[in-house]
């Protein structure tokens, strides 16, 4: 069996080679998403055989194990835990391999949903560092407006001498934007976090600056071998194109040695979906959710 536990910052240090040798295109399978989102969806982690076991409480169920190995076995003692814990078994994140998967190990015994409001969006990271074509014609005009309107921009990496700045305005937008939904403030919680134990993360991150004010800011890191994973990105929409220019000035300092740039899903938002789908992405990490019967 195992032992869940809640995850620490320092369970980075066995969790990521999991993930790492996992190599999956999926947000679920980076050290930092499960960090910034472990109060929210009350994750516990434990290993087994080589495999990462991760729980949500608050979703009741499980993530599809990553790791190497005879894996029927690990299944059957997240089973086993479920039933010890009198809730049904759930992978509230399965890709579609895995469901495959699931049907061979144990078939007719799981029923299957997609679950495309979590989705990640998959962009070719060249075409948002260039922005070349017809298709990316607004942005452009979004970024050359910006940078008319303030000849003075400057894009900074992220470093122990400007965060104060990073976090003074990641607090402002929470505060400028608050309208009491719980999904922003749990959003904000998560952000908070990430930029405590930024550098204990090793994260990228990268700010634009207008006349000495930060006024855009975007966070990052590696996901896959080809794939790179930005988890913040954050803007002052008064600033003309300030979203617009983290966007590419990110992804042309931090994520040019990759093909991919993944920058996650829509919570079923269909404001964060037209945003997302107008950066034209070249694909979509299917999900499902899987039930044992």
């Amino acid at each position: 069996m195992f032992d869940l536990r809640e995850i620490t910052l320092q369970d980075k240090a066995w969790m990521q080679p999991i993930y790492d040798k996992a190599n999956l295109q999926s947000m679920e399978y980076n050290f930092t998403y499960t960090y910034m989102w472990r109060e929210h969806l009350s994750y516990k982690s434990a290993e087994m055989d080589g495999f990462l076991i991760q729980k949500s409480d608050t979703a009741r169920g499980y993530l599809f194990p990553p790791g190497s190995g005879n894996i029927k076995p690990v299944i059957e003692a997240m089973i086993q835990d479920a039933k010890d814990c009198g809730h049904d078994f759930l992978f509230y994140t399965a890709l579609a391999e895995q469901c495959k998967l699931l049907e061979v190990l144990f078939p007719d015994m799981f029923d299957f949903w997609p679950i495309s409001r979590y989705n990640d969006y998959i962009y070719d990271a060249q075409s948002l560092i260039t922005l070349t074509g017809k298709k990316y014609h607004a942005k452009r005009n979004h970024i050359n407006r910006f940078k008319s309107l303030y000849p003075d921009w400057r894009y900074e990496p992220i470093t122990a001498q400007n965060m104060p700045e990073v976090m003074a305005m990641s607090v402002d937008w929470c505060h400028l934007n608050d309208h009491g939904e719980k999904s922003l403030q749990r959003e904000c919680r998560a952000m908070d976090s990430v930029l405590d134990d930024f550098f204990a993360l090793g994260l990228d991150g990268g700010l634009i600056r207008v006349g000495g004010k930060v006024v855009a800011f975007s966070v990052g890191d590696k996901l896959t071998n080809d794939t790179y994973l930005v988890h913040l990105e954050k803007a002052y929409t008064e600033f003309h194109g300030a979203y617009a220019i983290i966007n590419q000035q990110f992804a042309e300092h931090c994520a040019g040695d990759y093909l991919y740039i993944d920058r996650e899903d829509d919570e079923g938002n269909e404001g964060l979906r037209k945003a997302k789908l107008s950066y034209n992405p070249v694909m979509q990490t299917e999900k499902f959710a899987a039930k044992l019967r």
